[in-house]
């Protein structure tokens, strides 16, 4: 994607503590250069200054800037959004689809008018249907709008499979399907740790217990922190897909892609395995599903349609 003179550029929307973070990562591992971009231009010019201001002490070597005008994303490789609001006390869910889908609607549009090749990662929530509005108002190829949850669901999956097996995250081998939410559908059958089958090291009942609690992860998160939301791992997660694309790694994450008859889903935005390089995603794996994980999936789909039917209804894409 990245001409070969010239660093990558990441982009991200949205500067509060997820669209920070994003950027922190993103600079330190020296991804690119970095521009962060809220409608509180001096905060992003603010925190983009300070991450700057870090890069001698730190000894990352990316450029950094922010503001609230959109010419700075020009050109960019990967645009991160993360901007909208998070549901509050009182608020409806259809409150926040159209809050959040006029807000995405706006980024979609105006990254698009500036980087119209870019591969844009949704972080926005709820985050399946916010992917919906992405791509309607980008008018990007569905190879180019790719949401970030799963990732993030299958890191809260191998945490805690590492937890209980005693064992180093990075010999837990797992991943999560299925929409962003509680019908999520993690893939126990398919985890290893160390190549050796999960089914060998814990009883069902444990498993299931890990299971339910990777579903209800951002939940625990939200309760112990009571001010607010999950931004290190969910952060860490889109940086894990920005780079699988600029360094053209072809990485297999899980990802909220467009799916288009695979698994028997058409025209949804559901948690599956990607093959991320410089194009987004240059292709979908598809794996063989018993019935009780076709059931799950099936659902997840569902919950997903509801929302996009939500949309249509309240008049939003």
């Amino acid at each position: 994607m990245s001409a070969t003179n010239r660093r990558s550029k990441i982009s991200v929307i949205g500067a509060g503590f997820v669209g920070s973070t994003c950027a922190h990562w993103a600079a330190s591992k020296e991804l690119g250069d970095v521009v962060l971009i809220d409608i509180n231009g001096d905060a992003a010019k603010g925190k983009a200054l300070d991450l700057f201001e870090a890069s001698p002490v730190e000894g990352f070597d990316s450029g950094l800037q922010g503001g609230s005008d959109y010419s700075l994303t020009k050109d960019s490789d990967v645009v991160i959004i993360t901007a909208g609001l998070p549901r509050k006390p009182g608020m409806s869910r259809d409150d926040l689809l159209a809050t959040n889908s006029k807000i995405v609607k706006e980024c979609a549009q105006n990254v698009a008018k500036y980087s119209p090749n870019c591969v844009l990662i949704i972080v926005s929530n709820p985050l399946d249907a916010m992917c919906h509005v992405a791509l309607q108002a980008s008018g990007f190829p569905r190879e180019r709008v790719i949401g970030m949850a799963g990732v993030l669901d299958s890191a809260r999956f191998r945490s805690f499979i590492a937890m209980e097996t005693q064992t180093s995250v990075e010999d837990v081998q797992a991943f999560v399907f299925g929409g962003h939410g509680d019908t999520m559908v993690p893939m126990p059958r398919y985890v290893s740790v160390g190549g050796i089958p999960l089914q060998q090291m814990l009883s069902k009942e444990k498993i299931d217990q890990i299971v339910d609690r990777t579903r209800k992860g951002g939940a625990e998160i939200v309760e112990l922190l009571k001010t607010g939301s999950a931004y290190y791992a969910p952060a860490a997660s889109a940086v894990q897909m920005v780079e699988s694309i600029v360094r053209d790694k072809k990485r297999i994450l899980p990802c909220a892609v467009l799916l288009k008859g695979e698994y028997g889903v058409n025209d949804l935005f559901v948690g599956v395995l990607a093959k991320l390089g410089a194009k987004g995603i240059e292709a979908i794996p598809t794996l063989e599903l018993n019935a009780e994980e076709k059931g799950m999936f099936e659902k997840s789909a569902g919950a997903v349609k509801g929302l996009v039917d939500d949309m249509k209804r309240l008049g939003l894409n």
